[in-house]
């Protein structure tokens, strides 16, 4: 019997997608549940998955535009009759594996069983990691503390193909042209739109790293060890951000027609890079969460754009937004707005520069941070004293447990 596979609608007001990528070849046999093609939409990339075992049989090539609905491939099952049909759909799924093997992954390595690197993964993983010879080492860098599974082996072997295929420099005067997916040409679309549309200014300041990094020295090991998940800046910052956002609420606002929306909670949408691009999924109400909590949910949302598992639900809505430059050495940027929030937050490298604290110079760590803001909503005054408010909340952490109020004062009832 022959299933259709059909492209599912990715969200409302979405008629057209392009098809990405394959992820098997044509007549490769292919397993339950195994992704089988990557689709991108002007929001978001997602994977279709095989619903049966069999052979599958494709119909539309990858870069092709295609309605929402249509019928891309279809998969012959193996019937009931052939008691040989799933064995022979195994081996033939064995040497498809060979014959793809590509020569751009990194070199062979032995077997998982005689390495020393040890492995937490499902047997069929293991068993995977042998027949494709997926470095362990390289495995447990990327997934670290987390149980292997076939899904984490295919969605890694795809990333490791991408990060090959690099343009290579021969000295000839030829040139690579390549289809921009649908979703990088919606993402040029609206970085256009919002240098046209909004009044956006930057402002910058630079923050002292110090009680931050002492805070991490001191119970960042505690931390992971009752949480499961390590301390990082980015908690930090979206705590802090939040607490200003409530202090300065025309900074979480945005412009809808004619009217200004200002919510009453604050979502933080986070930069994050994945193997396609930048994305930007949301912390939904960090008012109500704690630095746990908000570690937790980026380590799932980061897991999830390394997978290409993003869903458009994880993306929706927004309130403000945080970028972090500094990770990939960037000391000084402007970040663009998100639309149609009206400010949004770079982080930048931490690095060590001499200032002056109480009349001497020292030695710190400083990190410069920028905020741009949409002038037609937030004036010079706000959008300053808001970065301000952020600064002093990074550099005396202990602000964050009272909202910001000083706690000596707190503690006097003053």
């Amino acid at each position: 019997m022959a299933i259709e596979i059909k492209v599912p609608s990715p969200g409302e007001s979405i008629t057209q997608v392009q098809l990405a990528k394959w992820l098997v070849a044509d007549g490769e046999a292919v397993e339950r549940d195994q992704e089988i093609v990557e689709i991108d939409s002007d929001k978001a990339s997602f994977p279709i998955s095989a619903p049966e075992d069999g052979v599958i049989k494709i119909l539309v090539k990858e870069g092709e535009t295609v309605a929402v609905g249509a019928v891309i491939a279809v998969i012959e099952e193996m019937g009931g009759k052939d008691q040989n049909a799933k064995s022979k759909m195994q081996n033939a799924k064995v040497k498809t594996a060979d014959i793809r093997q590509s020569p751009m992954q990194s070199p062979p390595a032995p077997p998982l069983t005689s390495s020393p690197v040890t492995l937490h993964a499902s047997p069929l993983a293991r068993k995977i990691i042998e027949e494709k010879k997926v470095n362990p080492g390289e495995l447990k860098t990327a997934f670290p503390g987390k149980k292997i599974t076939r899904k984490d082996i295919e969605a890694f072997i795809t990333s490791k193909k991408e990060d090959a295929s690099t343009v290579s420099f021969t000295g000839t005067r030829d040139e690579v042209r390549k289809k921009m997916t649908t979703l990088r040409l919606k993402l040029a679309e609206r970085l256009v739109s919002v240098k046209n549309q909004t009044a956006m200014l930057t402002t910058f300041n630079e923050i002292n790293m110090q009680g931050v990094m002492n805070i991490r020295e001191k119970y960042g090991e505690t931390f992971k060890e009752r949480y499961g998940v390590s301390l990082g800046f980015m908690s930090i910052f979206t705590k802090a951000v939040t607490i200003a956002l409530k202090e300065f609420p025309r900074v979480n606002s945005m412009i809808d027609g004619d009217e200004l929306v200002t919510p009453t909670y604050v979502d933080i949408s986070i930069a994050v890079s994945a193997p396609k691009g930048l994305v930007v999924p949301v912390l939904r109400n960090t008012e109500m969460m704690s630095f746990a909590e908000i570690e937790l949910k980026i380590k799932e949302l980061a897991g999830k754009a390394r997978d290409n598992r993003i869903s458009i639900d994880d993306m929706k809505g927004g309130t403000f937004t945080i970028s972090n430059g500094g990770v990939f050495g960037s000391l000084m940027s402007t970040p663009i707005l998100n639309p149609p929030q009206s400010a949004i937050l770079g982080m930048h490298k931490i690095e060590d520069r001499p200032i002056a604290v109480d009349g001497k110079v020292v030695i710190a760590p400083m990190m410069y941070v920028a905020l741009s803001y949409d002038h037609r909503v937030i004036d010079g005054r706000e959008s300053v004293s808001f970065l301000l408010k952020v600064k002093e909340l990074i550099e005396d952490p202990a602000t964050m447990l009272t909202e910001g109020l000083d706690p000596v004062k707190l503690m006097l009832d003053l």
